[in-house]
This record gives structure tokens, C-alpha cells and sequence, in this order.
């Protein structure tokens, strides 16, 4: 089950989904080089990509960024030793030796981060400073939306007049589009080995405002954003291949979705596909803004299922990283019995935060400063957090009428990476339902998540978040280092993209259309 604290916010308004849409719109405390009195008292000119950031500035402000890690995060070493993260903060300081620009500091944060393996760790694009907003995540974009199918971009929106879906690019200003890919893996970010996630974090959806392939693609391969894009493509299978030129759009111009539910808004939907067979759409988890009622409206639905006799339920969750505790309240719906979490224990590296880090720090909930009683030392360098559990057993799943006995068939990826990886493991575990896709994010070694501080550098002006609470699996079993694997596999193809064919819900109604034939005879196939 999911357990509290991690991967989901035990209180408004942390989500967890790396509290990602969280804006906090402080003053920019960037500090440009400058020369002489009457350039320190002018006006600073607007912040760009190319604006120059002091060396002792960016050092001052790595040293503070190791020492916070080094103190605070509790997966800092999950996946990198010690010597491995001394040698990346190291690193860091020999790249800040140097002036550097905005763009180029900010990419520095971003690869050691990245490096750390915590799917939880990066410099949020939702937490920055409304200058480095402006100079770094409002660029223009590329004019279309795309997967990365087997790494091949292949095109699923266009809104240039030459590409349509299906569409697969070849090459980008020459480049060839694996290459881009390579070039922007070391700044993504994903829980230890999980490659799918960090490939996955790298397509265009317009599933947020702001998407990493479009802040890290200008930073990395910076062009003239006047001049079109000059791409190789290959129309549809089997085309020759196409050089054209299409115009790059501004980042208002392009579909993006506000991923934060707001007033009293449902974020979901839900539909009967067939007669029995109902699919409810959930794109995200983060409720902690919404008052919309979504446990009213679940307990609703389950009972209009149970009264109609629903035979199949498909919950679509491929656009949704994670948030509040959505999952466990489906699975309450699902239980017959009372249902314990998977033995983990809750960690977190410190009792109460060094006096000298506090001022960096940001959060929602004063409490993460100092847990009191509720950290117990455990004598390896952790501290094991009782905060919201009270006994080792932690979360339970109480069954809530009516029990929803229908077969349940969910759709998950790589972007399950948080509050949605958790569900789905738990659905797995406990054999509650089948999942349909590919591989989730996360890692079955665990994750971090559920309360954030928000670390501001000061010198700079950029944010990294920094998680709390670590996850870590009690068991003497190896571990896979990697997501979840699904139960039914299915990847797209090419095609099914070109001819708008949803390859996951289909082979999702193919398995209940071919179990209802079995249990009532052809008639019943729809």
C-alpha cells in the first residue's frame, strides 16, 4: 500500500510529484558581474541565458549545496557511494572555478543532481525565481509534441502544417535525434538504473507548462531562435526521407496543461466505453489544491459501478507522475480485508536541521525543521521516521463499501514515478488488478518524497529541491533497480501513433472482450 510521507504529501501543499508545480515566486538573488560604482548602481539589465554568474558566487553556493545534501538527503548514497558523490561535488566546484553563465550554471546544477539518481532531485522548473523563469524556461519550442518510441522521435501532435502524427524525425539542425537524446540524458532525472523514466522525461506531451526536453534542448544545443528548424524526417513508414524547415513557436503558443486542479474543478473523467466496461481517465493525483471532493466522488463511482455490475474498470494513469493519496483510496474500494503496506522502513538523515541551513530553506510545514521525537536513531546514519506511522506494521488499507469485485485493468509508464508507482506496485503485489503499458518510473529499491525542502541558493538564485524521507525496502530478497515491470506489456508502434490508435486501451478491451467470451460464450463479446 502506499505509505504515508513518501511519494504522496501528508498535507497540503506537497504532491508527489517532486512538488513540482509548486511555484514559489521569490525575488532573484542572481548576481551579474559587473565593473565600477556606476555599473553596481544601474539598473541590472533583464537576466539571459548569457548573463554572467561571478565564479566565488557559484562556488559560494555549491559549498552550500553539498553541505545541505550531505546532511539532509536521505538517498544521496542509495545509488552513488560516498567517494562517487565527493568526486561529483568536486567536480562541480572545478566547473564554478570560472565565471559561468546563467545557462551554464544552470545545466551544472542539473547534471550533478541528475547524477545523484533520485527521481526527486533537480532544480525544479516550477520553484524558480520569475527571472530565471523568464531567461531559461520560456524559450521557444519545437512546433510539434512527440514519444520516444525504441529512442526514435516520433511525432503525436503537430502544429506545424508540414508534420503530422506519425511523423518520425530523423535529425534536428543535422543532428541526428539519438544524438540529441544522449546529449540530454545526464540531466534527467530518475530513481537509480530507471532509464524509461529518464527517457520518458524527455518526451513533449503538453502534459505541464514547462517539459525537461524543451528547457534542456536550447541550454544544451543553443541556436539562433529566430531561425527555423531544419530537420530530416520520414513522413510515415516506409517514405523516403524529407529535409524541411519548420518555425520554432513560443512556449505560449503550444497546448501546455495546468497540472494542479484548482477550485472545485474535477480534474477526471469517466466513461463507459461498452456496455459494463467503464475507463476513468486520472492525469494527475495533485489534490491538495482542488476541493472538488475526490473521495466523495470515488466513493460515488465504485458504488454506481457495484450497483450497475460493471464487469471491467481500465484506469488510465500514463500522464500521471503521483500526488496525494489517491491510490489509497481506490484500493480501500478494492480489499476485502484489511491490507497491510510492504515492509519498508521511512528514513530520514537528520533529527532537527543545523541552525546555519535553515535560512536556504523553504517548506510548507514548519515541522520538517525539527522532528522531534517522531525521528528514532537507528544507528546507521538514519533516522527512522514515525512521524506518521505508529507501529511497524505502518499504512493499512481499510476496505470502504461497496467492494468493488470487478476486474481492474491499469494503464501505466514511465511516468509512474512517485504516488502511481507505488499504487501500482501495490495493485501488483496484492493482485487487485492487471497493469497494461510499459515499465513504471521509480524503483523497487525505493524512493523519496513526501516532504521537500525547497533549497534557495542565495548567491545564485537558483532552486533545488530536496527531499526528506527516504523509502527503504525491508528485505533480504535482492531488489530489482528498476520500475515496475507491467503485466501485460505493450509499446505503441509507429503506426498505431499515424493512425491515432490507442495501442494500450486496446489490448486492454482485447483481454476483457476475450474474458467475457470465455465466461459467457461469443454472445457476450463486444
Amino acid at each position: 500500500m502506499l505509505r504515508q510521507g513518501v511519494g504522496k504529501e501528508p498535507g497540503p501543499p506537497g504532491v508527489g510529484t517532486t512538488l513540482r508545480r509548486l511555484t514559489v515566486g521569490l525575488a532573484c538573488g542572481l548576481q551579474l558581474a559587473a565593473s565600477g560604482p556606476a555599473a553596481r548602481a544601474a539598473e541590472p539589465p533583464p537576466l539571459s541565458p548569457a548573463s554572467v554568474l561571478r565564479a566565488a558566487d557559484l562556488q559560494s553556493d555549491a559549498a552550500l549545496l553539498r553541505e545541505a545534501y550531505q546532511t539532509l538527503h536521505p538517498g544521496l548514497y542509495r545509488y552513488r557511494t560516498r567517494a562517487e558523490m565527493d568526486a561529483a561535488f568536486a567536480s562541480l566546484v572545478r566547473d564554478f572555478s570560472h565565471d559561468r553563465t546563467v545557462a551554464e550554471a544552470f545545466l551544472a546544477l542539473a547534471r550533478l543532481t541528475a547524477y545523484v539518481q533520485c527521481g526527486h532531485t533537480y532544480p525544479n522548473f516550477f520553484n524558480q525565481s520569475e527571472a530565471v523563469e523568464r531567461a531559461l524556461l520560456q524559450r521557444p519550442r519545437v512546433p510539434f509534441e512527440f514519444r520516444w518510441l525504441d529512442r526514435r522521435m516520433v511525432v503525436t501532435h503537430s502544429y506545424a502544417p508540414e508534420l503530422r502524427a506519425g511523423t518520425e524525425v530523423l535529425a534536428i539542425d543535422g543532428r541526428p535525434v539519438s544524438q540529441i537524446l544522449a546529449d540530454l540524458l545526464p540531466y534527467s532525472r530518475a530513481d537509480g538504473s530507471n532509464d524509461a523514466k529518464r527517457v520518458g522525461n524527455l518526451e513533449v506531451q503538453g502534459n505541464d507548462r514547462y517539459e525537461a526536453f524543451d528547457v534542456y534542448f536550447p541550454l544544451v544545443h543553443p541556436r539562433d531562435e529566430l531561425q527555423p528548424l531544419r530537420l530530416e524526417v520520414r513522413l510515415a513508414p516506409g517514405e523516403p526521407v524529407r529535409k524541411m524547415q519548420v518555425k520554432m513557436m513560443p512556449a505560449s503558443e503550444r497546448r501546455a496543461v495546468e497540472g494542479v486542479p484548482k477550485g472545485d474543478a474535477n480534474p477526471w473523467t469517466y466513461r463507459e466505453l461498452e456496455p459494463g466496461v467503464g475507463l476513468l481517465t486520472m492525469p494527475t493525483w495533485a489534490m491538495y489544491n482542488s476541493q472538488c471532493g475526490w473521495e466523495a466522488y470515488l466513493d460515488q463511482l465504485f458504488a454506481e459501478l457495484v450497483t450497475r455490475g460493471a464487469s471491467d474498470l481500465i484506469i488510465d494513469l500514463r500522464a500521471n507522475e503521483g500526488g496525494s493519496a489517491v491510490g489509497d483510496r481506490i484500493l480501500a474500494h478494492l480489499v476485502s480485508k484489511d491490507s497491510a503496506a510492504e515492509p519498508v522502513e521511512r528514513r530520514t538523515r537528520y533529527r532537527s536541521v543545523p541552525a546555519a541551513l535553515r535560512p536556504y530553506l523553504d517548506t510548507w510545514d514548519k515541522s520538517f525543521f525539527d522532528w522531534g521525537d517522531a525521528a528514532v536513531d537507528a544507528g546507521n546514519g538514519f533516522y527512522r521516521l514515525i512521524k506518521y506511522d505508529n507501529d511497524d506494521a505502518g499504512a493499512v488499507i481499510k476496505p470502504i463499501p461497496p467492494r468493488y469485485a470487478g476486474r481492474v485493468w491499469v494503464l501505466v509508464g514511465a511516468v509512474n514515478s512517485s504516488a502511481t508507482f507505488e499504487f501500482a506496485s501495490a495493485l501488483q503485489r496484492e493482485q487487485l488488478g492487471t497493469l497494461v503499458g510499459q515499465p513504471t518510473g521509480g524503483n523497487q529499491r525505493g524512493i523519496t518524497g513526501g516532504a521537500f525542502f525547497f533549497l534557495r541558493l542565495p548567491r545564485t538564485g537558483f532552486e533545488v529541491d530536496l527531499p526528506l524521507i527516504g523509502q527503504f525496502p525491508l528485505t533480504t530478497q535482492p531488489v530489482p533497480d528498476d520500475g515496475i515491470e507491467p503485466d501485460v506489456f505493450v509499446q505503441p508502434r509507429v503506426e498505431d501513433i499515424a493512425v491515432g490508435r490507442d495501442a494500450e486501451l486496446t489490448v486492454a478491451l482485447e483481454r476483457i472482450r476475450a474474458a467475457l467470451k470465455a465466461a459467457n460464450g461469443p454472445s457476450a463479446a463486444h
